[in-house]
């Protein structure tokens, strides 16, 4: 795994948006250590343009959660994505009627990726989830950037 988060950070913003899409995606990949690598003033790379590229690559991901659960298919979620039909179920019935506000929190690990099927489920309104699930990784993703700058700031 390390090979491969280095071979992203080798591809600069496009490994950026790769590694976030895959993170907000039902893969299991963290883009914080990417994007905190990627980040570091020794790179030269913007940390603006790297906190666009995780945002929006981050929310695609996502967003082929909420495709999936629109689709409405449980077989392939049970099959292909390993999701437990109890789990989905349960967050269903816990969203209906928070979808704004719990879109917000798809940027959490593991349930996030339950969150955004759930929605798709729900049939949630898709402009209404993707602003909500865009601010909250917009807010993750700077409070990463802060605290990778801020230990090389320590360091120095």
């Amino acid at each position: 795994m390390d090979a491969f988060i280095d071979f992203l950070i080798q591809w600069g913003y496009l490994g950026m948006f790769l590694s976030a899409v895959l993170a907000g995606s039902v893969v299991p990949f963290s883009s914080e250590a990417v994007l905190a690598a990627l980040v570091l003033p020794s790179t030269g790379l913007n940390p603006v343009i790297c906190l666009i590229a995780a945002s929006v690559g981050n929310l695609l991901g996502s967003l082929t959660c909420y495709g999936m659960g629109r689709l409405g298919r449980m077989d392939w979620l049970e099959k292909y994505f390993h999701m437990k039909r109890e789990k989905v179920e349960r967050m269903q019935a816990y969203l209906n009627g928070r979808s704004a506000f719990m879109a917000f929190f798809a940027f959490l690990p593991i349930i996030g990726s339950v969150i955004a099927v759930a929605l798709g489920f729900l049939r949630s309104n898709i402009w209404v989830v993707s602003a909500s699930m865009l601010l909250g990784k917009v807010l993750r993703y700077v409070l990463v950037i802060l605290a990778a700058r801020g230990l090389v700031n320590l360091m120095i």
